[in-house]
């Protein structure tokens, strides 16, 4: 047994009484700074990559690495007084993806002018002066500005249209004319940006001429009959959602000129019911289209071309996995014009290839038992590339250069811990922001070569100062099958050896997702909570999660919910085993996928847990997304045994143990009908548990219920394992 206990040198006995618990309260507060390690930087890089933006409140500063000095480009408060802001709508909710894009600070290629919106108009501020000029007014918002690659033009959506403004005439040219709720012209549907990454749905040619985009036609998408029961009459607020096997959108790939006429449509197949569109963009050359399209199960995809004005396709290059196809960002086309780089997991783990742009030449460039998982940046003077991987460990995350000739690699951080890196266009300068288990996010700006050039942001020790932080151990176990895992353990507050502590199990478990346990910081949380209210805390990973090669994943193929258990089993058997845990004690809590594994829990393993708090769990795979859920489980009707054995309500008559179920009546990701259908299929069979509902318009609980929501769930635990 290999057991890796890091405890921060602060945090000595004499020190724990100098300190504040952690209790809800101060979980509430904030604890005052000192946050989790791993968030993303807000940099906004000018196109040069010498420079950044980051705001300050209301003003937009631009840092110089040069100098290490940063000044006011502008205080947008003018901005927003300028701005329409239009009123909230209060008719039904309208169902966009989280991750869908609608807008964000954009660089012109010289960068000389920064696309800003804001209040539903669109702005454009002269980046040497800092005066800005108003190039849309109206009622309606302008959703998702793009500026053109000449800066003289800006597409943007108003409704379910197309739209293009003349940056020195604001004149503007209406480029689709038929949209609608269920026809959206260059919007995507809900489950596109919520499962195969796809975040926006047009875009603009090399030369600034035309843009391409797709039109979603949602109307044969299955409706979800959502309710607003808040109101004194419940308001009717359907959403588009393909379950498994069900309909998804009809898309159709188009190209409009950016003065306006009529479209021209490009063949991309049939994607109701045989094919996904996973990426679209322009070939350099500004004449053809490029399009990774892949069957519905996501075993196969192929990578074309389309030439916008014959239409002939061309194929670039095609893939295939016994079990699924992960994607991961986008195609990099490097500025010569002639190659691209992709990442892929065809040698069982995800890597760096450099393609010629018709597929012809083809050179993997990372290689080894380890996960890129982002390209950062690409030096194509220095004849270099940026990447981050897990290549140390799956437990750390550390950033790279290599050349695109796949030759001279080289390990940029240092510090062991995870590292988050926000780098320029050509790789000049980069900030660093890492943490560890020990050690709060500290951002550091570097040089392109990794040189450190001085602190951008210190750490933040506030909750280590005032708080009482109880130290994370990392352990590692063995699965059932023999393959290694790691779980992170929290002892309580006064941790005695000799006694039998309840045990409170974190999880989520689910695929498409990165491991769990990592060497990053967690500061006050929830978990900090629980153990200084006298519970060992525990974590495990399991198969099936992302970052440890594909064949650590697929062990889940069509039977979601099988491994996993078997592997948490085996974590709670190993934790009882280090002689402090009670067998007899045992709780679980997740949301979502781990909302699904708690309840899989309690009804598939019903002498392990005592008692689970599940929050928006999956309870049956047909209940849940096409995208999502075929590709691990397969059609419905080709693996009909593989979702009637992983439904959970016709497990209800083995529960043992006490069961909280908590759900939003209008979530829009995991359906309410699936605890309605569990909480049925219980009372059925003669089983008592307890049920909170909330009326939130999302997936999570947030705001003040949140607040009620964690102190319901330690008052459960507390019910139910003391």
């Amino acid at each position: 047994m290999l057991k890796f206990t890091v405890c921060c040198l602060l945090l000595v006995p004499s020190a724990f009484a100098q300190k504040k618990p952690i209790t809800l309260e101060s979980l509430n507060q904030g604890g005052r700074g000192g946050g989790r390690g791993g968030a993303a930087m807000p940099a906004v890089w000018a196109p040069d990559g010498k420079t950044f933006l980051f705001r300050q409140g209301r003003q937009i500063m631009i840092y110089d690495p040069a100098t290490k000095s940063s000044k006011e480009l502008i205080n947008a408060e003018a901005i927003d007084a300028a701005a329409m802001n239009p009123g909230r709508d209060d008719g039904p909710v309208d169902w966009q993806n989280r991750r869908a894009r609608t807008g964000g600070m954009q660089f012109s290629a010289d960068g000389q002018e920064l696309l800003f919106p804001a209040g539903g108009d669109i702005f454009l501020i002269h980046v040497a002066t800092g005066k800005w000029e108003q190039l849309t007014k109206t009622p309606v918002p302008e959703i998702e500005p793009k500026l053109s690659p000449d800066a003289r033009m800006v597409a943007f959506r108003r409704g379910f249209d197309l739209y293009a403004v003349d940056v020195a005439t604001h004149k503007e040219t209406r480029l689709t004319h038929d949209g609608n709720d269920t026809l959206r012209n260059g919007a995507l549907d809900w489950v596109y940006p919520e499962e195969i990454g796809l975040t926006t749905a047009f875009w603009w040619s090399p030369d600034s001429k035309a843009v391409a985009y797709l039109q979603f036609d949602t109307s044969r998408e299955p409706l979800v009959p959502h309710e607003d029961l808040l109101r004194v009459r419940g308001l009717y607020e359907p959403e588009r959602y393909p379950q498994a096997g069900e309909n998804n959108a009809d898309i159709h790939l188009g190209v409009v000129a950016a003065t306006g006429g009529p479209t021209k449509w490009l063949d991309v197949g049939e994607t109701r019911s045989a094919a996904l569109i996973a990426r679209v963009g322009w070939m350099p050359n500004s004449r053809s289209v490029f399009v990774l399209r892949t069957n519905r199960v996501q075993n196969r995809d192929e990578m074309f071309s389309i030439d916008v004005e014959s239409g002939a396709a061309s194929t670039i290059f095609k893939e295939s996995d016994p079990y699924w196809i992960n994607l991961a960002g986008d195609f990099e086309f490097l500025g010569d014009g002639k190659r691209f780089l992709w990442t892929s997991e065809r040698d069982g783990f995800r890597h760096i290839y450099l393609y010629s742009n018709d597929g012809k030449d083809v050179k993997q460039l990372t290689r080894g038992n380890w996960e890129v998982t982002a390209i950062q940046a690409v030096d194509e003077p220095g004849n270099r590339l940026f990447y981050s991987s897990t290549e140390p460990s799956s437990l750390e995350h550390h950033f790279y250069s290599i050349g695109l000739d796949g030759q001279n690699k080289r390990q940029l951080t240092k510090e062991a811990g995870w590292h988050n890196i926000s780098m320029g266009p050509g790789g000049r300068y980069y900030l660093d922001s890492y943490s560890s288990l020990t050690s709060p996010s500290r951002t550091v700006l570097h040089a392109g070569d990794g040189a450190e050039l001085g602190v951008y942001r210190e750490a933040d020790r506030a909750q280590v100062d005032e708080f009482e932080i109880l130290p994370t151990e990392i352990v590692k176990f063995n699965g059932p099958d023999g393959t290694p895992l790691y779980g992170r353990l929290i002892k309580p507050a006064g941790f005695d050896p000799a006694k039998k502590y309840p045990v409170v199990v974190s999880v989520y478990g689910g695929p498409g997702v990165a491991l769990p346990v990592r060497n990053s910081w967690q500061g006050v949380n929830l978990d900090q909570v629980l153990a200084h209210k006298g519970y060992v805390v525990w974590q495990t990973e399991n198969r099936g999660g992302m970052g440890r090669g594909h064949a650590f994943e697929t062990a889940i193929y069509h039977k979601l919910g099988v491994t996993e258990l078997a592997d948490q089993v085996a974590g709670v058997k190993h934790l009882i085993s280090l002689g402090f845990a009670d067998p007899q004690r045992i709780g679980i809590h997740g949301w979502s996928y781990g909302g699904f594994m708690t309840v899989n829990a309690l009804v598939n393993a019903p002498d392990v847990y005592r008692a689970g708090f599940a929050g928006a769990p999956v309870t049956s795979w047909m209940n849940y997304d096409t995208i999502y859920t075929e590709r691990y489980m397969g059609l419905p009707k080709e693996n009909p045994d593989g979702y009637k054995e992983t439904a959970l309500p016709q497990r209800a008559a083995n529960l043992k143990g006490r069961l909280m179920l908590v759900h939003n009546f209008e979530d829009d990701n995991v359906l309410f009908q699936n605890s309605l259908q569990m909480s049925n299929a219980l009372q059925v069979a003669g089983k008592q548990f307890e049920y909170m509902l909330y009326p939130q318009k999302s997936h999570g609980v947030g705001g003040p219920a949140a607040r009620q929501m964690n102190e319901m769930m330690i008052g459960f635990f507390d019910r139910t394992l003391k």
